[in-house]
């Protein structure tokens, strides 16, 4: 197991001792959620998972990774009293507290997208549509820009110029204001590598 497993298998185990303490279901409202016995069903990216006392199961009943199931507990979490306005757009970077990854985000989200579809924005187009993008028009001049659902009250937002003759490839993932309150930064930063990497992983299948 590498140390970043590890650690996310810690940071799972402190989750579900949490999630023992609380009424799950009463928080199904708040966060977007279907309730199924005694369980919350909440999709990640249009993946339905179920969360429970016993642990994260996906839509088969297996186990799923540490991170995701990380990301939801922590929704759950941080699931505040009322929902907040979701606010303006905002980069990672925007975030408080985000310093000490944007690094981290910045490689591993955008510069992943860019480099991988630098020449093809119609591969990245058919990727997002793959994924449940939806065309997301605010008058920006941008060559694509499409929203996800990464979580129920947590969209994401797409966008990517790409390169000419004088720039370079250029994407940029935006988030809600109100992410913030569902979510801690480093969770907000795997919903972006998941983004990145379920993308690029269309390259290697067929059309």
């Amino acid at each position: 197991m590498s140390e970043k497993s590890a650690v996310f298998e810690t940071t799972y185990q402190k989750y579900l001792d949490q999630l023992a303490a609380i009424d799950l279901l009463s928080r199904a409202g708040r966060l977007g959620a279907a309730v199924a016995a005694d369980s919350l069903v909440i999709p990640l990216y249009g993946r339905p998972y179920t969360i429970s006392r016993d642990g994260v199961r996906d839509a088969h009943g297996g186990q799923t990774n540490f991170a995701i199931s990380v990301v939801l507990c922590c929704y759950i979490l941080q699931c505040p009293e009322t929902v907040p306005p979701a606010g303006d757009w905002m980069t990672y970077r925007e975030f408080r507290n985000a310093g000490p990854l944007v690094g981290y985000f910045t490689a591993n989200t955008q510069k992943i997208i860019e480099t991988a579809f630098a020449g093809n924005t119609g591969r990245l187009v058919d990727a997002c549509q793959r994924l449940g993008g939806k065309a997301f028009e605010d008058g920006s001049s941008y060559d694509v820009s499409l929203a996800f659902d990464f979580l129920p009250r947590i969209p994401v937002l797409l966008r990517f110029n790409d390169k000419d003759s004088e720039f370079p490839a250029q994407c940029a993932i935006l988030f809600p204001q109100s992410a913030e309150t569902f979510l801690d930064m480093e969770c907000m930063a795997i919903g972006g590598t998941l983004l990145a990497g379920t993308l690029t992983q269309t390259l290697h299948t067929p059309v």
